[in-house]
């Protein structure tokens, strides 16, 4: 576990206007992630979990404070940097796994690096070396729907280390999935923690998840309390 802090948010406040009411999401949050952690943040539903995860992502601006990933502010570069930070330093994970269906789960992982540029041997090489990491080395050509609910979820995972990011931010990744098919997704990530020293944010609502986090916070009532 490292003390190198990967993403940080200092005084992180956002607010709506819904006509002339200001709607208050949450207000003056600081929160950091080290490099080879794994924190939980959760709440209930409607609470702001996944408008903070976008704040964090660089997806949305804060009304007031900042996030800096990798040392660097958001709000300091135009969105189009933001895109290619996004790409290399940040790997994306979510509910319902977002898989380009029309592709194989090879050319789903694959797609981050030809974004990125990297040439397509090396690009290919990575990729099937990631699928196999994460257990699916003998589906490499099958499409989404030719998966599992757990096998998707795990190509997305493949997907998220494309570009070796510096974190991984996980919008409910085992929420639609069975209680073992969840412990094998936990058990994956503590591995991956590990072997690539990356970061990783988990959004969830299930506290049943915080056994094996290194940290985890209660995001309630606009604010964002320690829980671990």
């Amino acid at each position: 576990m490292s003390n190198q802090v990967v993403l940080e948010c200092q005084a992180l406040s956002k607010h709506y206007q819904d006509g002339k009411q200001t709607v208050e999401v949450f207000n003056s949050i600081d929160f950091s992630l080290n490099k080879g952690t794994a924190c939980a943040i959760v709440g209930a539903s409607g609470s702001g979990k996944t408008t903070l995860l976008n704040l964090l992502a660089g997806l949305d601006l804060a009304t007031t404070g900042d996030v800096a990933l990798a040392g660097v502010s958001w709000s300091s570069i135009k969105d189009s940097k933001r895109a290619k930070m996004r790409n290399k330093e940040m790997g994306f994970v979510y509910q319902f796994h977002h898989l380009l269906p029309e592709f194989s789960a090879l050319e789903n992982v694959l797609m981050p690096m030809w974004i990125a540029g990297m040439d397509k041997k090396t690009a290919k090489q990575q990729g099937e070396a990631l699928l196999a990491q994460v257990g699916l080395a003998d589906r490499l050509h099958h499409k989404p729907s030719q998966l599992s609910g757990g096998e998707r979820q795990r190509v997305a995972i493949a997907r998220a280390l494309a570009n070796k990011p510096a974190c991984v931010l996980m919008d409910e990744p085992t929420g639609n999935l069975d209680e073992k098919t969840s412990q094998e997704i936990q058990n994956l990530i503590n591995e991956l923690k590990t072997t690539h020293d990356m970061a990783f944010l988990i959004v969830t609502h299930d506290e049943k998840m915080l056994s094996w986090m290194d940290s985890a916070y209660c995001l309630s009532q606009g604010a964002l309390e320690q829980m671990k």
